[in-house]
């Protein structure tokens, strides 16, 4: 697999590259279009063509960051704002009591995904379902999503991508049997949506609702010992 925790020259998020080429040519289009025909019709569509081709561009960014890595440590597997924290049983994938730590992803957030902690991805799974609002507490479990699950020496963490009004499509890279690293891309949500973090109920949480935070580097959580954070 590749290796998507590395610093990259393309500024982009991977599996975002379609998109971008597509309202990339859309929007050539509309500038060859108004320098063949100059009309006030012809320039308003290349003026509106270059907003949303810069929309985009903005909306697939995905920067470099400098991830900090401990052990035990659990870092935010996306940006936006936390919106609720909770104890519940989860009974779908690790059928055991969790902490719950839920982060919305407005549409001005950077829509990419990072492993929350260092460990061996167990289970990468699909799950068909509603499109409600993200920020509501049944989005969770009713809402179209993918879960993984991923084997540290602390106990099972689970991240769920889960889709909402605006966001129809969630990313996954990685396949069960990788090991990913903290801080590492692992997916993508496209416009808007929403990320539940599931930790052992033994778990430190660092965090308060309302908090910003950022993919990779805000830390969440902490687990306790348990072995080294980096996975061989």
């Amino acid at each position: 697999m590749q290796d998507y925790g590395k610093d990259r020259r393309w500024p982009f998020a991977e599996g975002g590259g379609a998109t971008i080429g597509v309202v990339s040519a859309l929007f050539f289009a509309t500038l060859a279009l108004w320098r063949a025909r100059p009309s006030f019709l012809t320039r308003a569509i290349a003026a509106l063509g270059a907003v949303i081709w810069a929309l985009v561009l903005y909306f697939f960014r995905d920067p470099n960051r400098n991830v900090a890595h401990a052990p035990g440590l659990v870092v935010s597997a996306g940006d936006g704002e936390i919106v609720d924290i909770r104890r519940e049983r989860e009974d779908e994938y690790l059928r055991a009591e969790a902490i719950r730590i839920s982060t919305f992803l407005s549409i001005t957030d950077v829509h990419v995904q990072r492993a929350p902690i260092s460990g061996r991805v167990t289970q990468v799974t699909h799950r068909p379902g509603r499109f409600l609002q993200a920020f509501r507490p049944e989005a969770s479990t009713e809402n179209e999503h993918i879960a993984m699950t991923i084997e540290t020496p602390q106990g099972p963490v689970l991240v769920k991508q889960i889709a909402g009004i605006m966001a129809r499509r969630c990313v996954n890279y990685v396949q069960p049997g990788v090991c990913v690293q903290t801080g590492q891309r692992f997916g993508l949500i496209r416009f808007g949506s929403r990320v539940d973090l599931f930790l052992p109920p033994t778990a430190e949480i660092l965090v308060g609702i309302g908090a910003k935070v950022k993919g990779g580097l805000t830390p969440v959580a902490h687990l306790g010992s348990g072995g080294s954070d980096d996975t061989e």
